[in-house]
């Protein structure tokens, strides 16, 4: 079918006001009042000027359904004013507790404290901290986290039970916003093999949860884990009951990766449909990735009456991973015909947190992941770069400053003073909480600064990292490393450190310079555990780039990421191994953590 594009021109004010209006909206990438005509002319108009027309008349609070102006339809009546309530998409992030869960992923107070600010500068709407119940820890940074973010809400997860559910409330105490996300097992086998309970003992759980944590806050989540493999008529029982007990969002997440998207947006209209009290509440999609097809899901149940996605950065998360908030945000953005939602979410700030949250946990982000990989946005193919030359859109659907990558330039260099690197740390959202911490990190700033010709936003996040893990757990500490290498000889490393403020000497040969810098590493601190990762990534672009090495290391089931960087990779190599193995030897740093129960 045709569309009736004279109809459409019309509705947006005419050729001229919609040229004007849209050169104002995309100034990069300007349209002529000519090319509109010729739109008009021919009754069609490319496919990456309807995403702008949607996201044009979604600037200006109107809903952009394409089928209304396919020719023969009645003309739809427009009203410009504020978008309705099903327009908004919420953006519930996850990777402050569901993301740590990926093996060695945890994070310290600080690391949290870091990406927590970033998320609330990126625009989402609630902020998972973690798990309140699951240590004392973890409650420690769900309220340091809930002092410091003003604009979302910080939500804790807890089990269906008295003590989680309190836990939960007590550690979001301080936040602005609070949010309590409390969650028991509704499929037959959970419910039967795991929690051994009978529905109406879950039920009777589930509101019992719901009303304690009415105690704490008004705003409330439900999650039924495993609720894709459900009984749909148990989960609209479950759910309408706890919609009375006070409920406000009601997650239905795919615990274990099984859904599929045209049966998951058809679960989701059906159970809102059956559910008592269901068009008063938010529904909302926890998606996992064992199949591949989280993200797919997600926009699926967004498409059945979702109006939150639990996600996370990365799509980090435990087994395959979670959802990944920056295709999901991306998604909506660009086929805002199909999805007809909005989320407040900045997109340039997607890849500046992309990069943190691989820095702090270790996680690199692989070179051809969607939206935040490196070869996102590079054509290899003449065809592609002659196309991409001649006019961006040809190849490419979005463009890569509109998420990002193109903010990450640093203009501070080896002249700058303290105030402006402090300045600028805040702007990363990096703050640091003593003068010592402060002079430190600076002075490692003067010293890279010296080796590099240009310093990135990445650079600072991995300094910083050296610095504040050196504080709250050093135990052991590089003092100075050398290795000698050479074709057809043994290579040797001679080691000097720190152990509580003693100075130990190792020297040591490898198979090659970073297997000796290990051995001699582990000679001194005797860890005992098993190497299960080692890997490099460039920081940045350029010969003097950072390295960073993160290293894995596992002993007696507990699993630690070690994360270091310089311009030299085995002294990066020695931080990053100290770094796990400080981990390792301090019993007070809680690493991998698992409940047993999960959404």
């Amino acid at each position: 079918m045709q569309l009736d594009i004279d109809r459409l021109i019309a509705e947006f004010g005419g050729p001229g006001p919609l040229a004007e209006a849209l050169n104002i909206a995309f100034p990069d990438e300007p349209v002529s009042r000519a090319a509109i005509y010729k739109w008009r002319e021919r009754g069609t108009l490319p496919l990456s000027q309807l995403n702008k027309l949607a996201q044009l008349a979604a600037s200006r609070g109107h809903q952009f359904n394409i089928q209304s102006y396919l020719a023969g339809t009645q003309p739809a009546s427009i009203t410009w004013g504020e978008p309705a309530m099903g327009e908004r998409l919420y953006i519930f992030d996850t990777t402050l507790r569901d993301g740590e869960q990926s093996p060695g992923a945890s994070m310290t107070r600080e690391e949290k404290i870091r990406v927590a600010r970033q998320l609330e500068k990126l625009g989402v709407d609630i902020i998972e901290a973690g798990f309140a119940a699951a240590s004392p820890g973890d409650a420690e940074s769900i309220r340091a986290i809930a002092e410091v973010v003003r604009e979302s809400t910080v939500c804790s997860l807890a089990r269906a039970n008295e003590r989680d559910v309190r836990a939960a409330g007590e550690a979001i105490r301080p936040a602005a916003k609070g949010r309590i996300h409390t969650f028991i097992a509704t499929s037959p086998i959970h419910m039967e093999k795991k929690l051994r309970m009978s529905p109406d003992e879950v039920v009777a759980a589930a509101v019992k949860a719901v009303k304690i944590a009415g105690e704490y806050t008004a705003d409330i989540e439900f999650s039924a884990e495993d609720a894709l493999r459900s009984d749909i008529d148990f989960l609209a029982r479950i759910f309408g009951e706890v919609i009375k007990a006070g409920a406000r969002t009601i997650n239905v997440p795919d615990t274990v990766g099984y859904a599929v998207p045209q049966l998951t947006e058809r679960f989701f209209r059906e159970l809102i449909a059956k559910t008592p009290g269901g068009d008063s509440v938010i529904w909302s999609a926890h998606c996992h990735d064992d199949l591949g097809m989280a993200v797919a899901n997600s926009l699926a149940a967004v498409m059945g009456g979702a109006r939150q996605v639990e996600c996370t950065i990365n799509g980090l998360g435990e087994r395959a991973g979670n959802a990944s908030l920056e295709e999901i945000v991306m998604a909506v953005k660009t086929r805002h015909d199909i999805f007809g939602v909005e989320t407040r979410v900045d997109a340039t700030q997607i890849v500046p947190t992309s990069k943190l949250v691989s820095t702090v946990t270790g996680y690199p982000v692989q070179p051809n992941k969607a939206i935040v990989g490196a070869n996102a946005f590079s054509h290899e193919s003449g065809i592609h770069q002659d196309g991409v030359l001649k006019h961006r859109e040809t190849y490419e659907i979005m463009s890569a400053e509109s998420v990002g990558w193109a903010t990450n330039r640093l203009t501070l260099g080896k002249l700058s003073g303290r105030n402006a690197f402090k300045t600028k740390l805040g702007e990363l959202g990096i703050v640091l909480d003593s003068e010592e911490a402060l002079n430190a990190a600076f002075a490692r700033f003067k010293e890279l600064a010296d080796k590099k010709r240009e310093i990135f936003d990445e650079d600072l996040h991995a300094l910083v990292s050296d610095e504040l893990i050196a504080i709250e757990q050093e135990t052991y500490r590089l003092t100075s490393l050398k290795v000698v290498s050479e074709t057809g000889e043994t290579p040797v490393a001679n080691l000097v450190m720190t152990e509580a403020g003693q100075e130990r000497r190792a020297d040591a040969e490898g198979d090659g310079p970073v297997d000796a810098v290990f051995k001699a590493i582990e000679s001194l601190v005797v860890t005992g555990a098993e190497l299960q990762l080692y890997s490099v990534n460039a920081i940045t672009q350029g010969t003097d780039s950072q390295g960073e090495v993160t290293v894995r290391l596992s002993r007696d089931g507990r699993v630690v990421n070690g994360q270091g960087a310089d311009t030299d990779i085995l002294v990066a190599s020695a931080k990053a191994y100290i770094s796990a193995a400080n981990k390792l030897m301090n019993k007070n740093v809680r690493v991998n953590p698992q409940i047993g129960e999960t959404v």
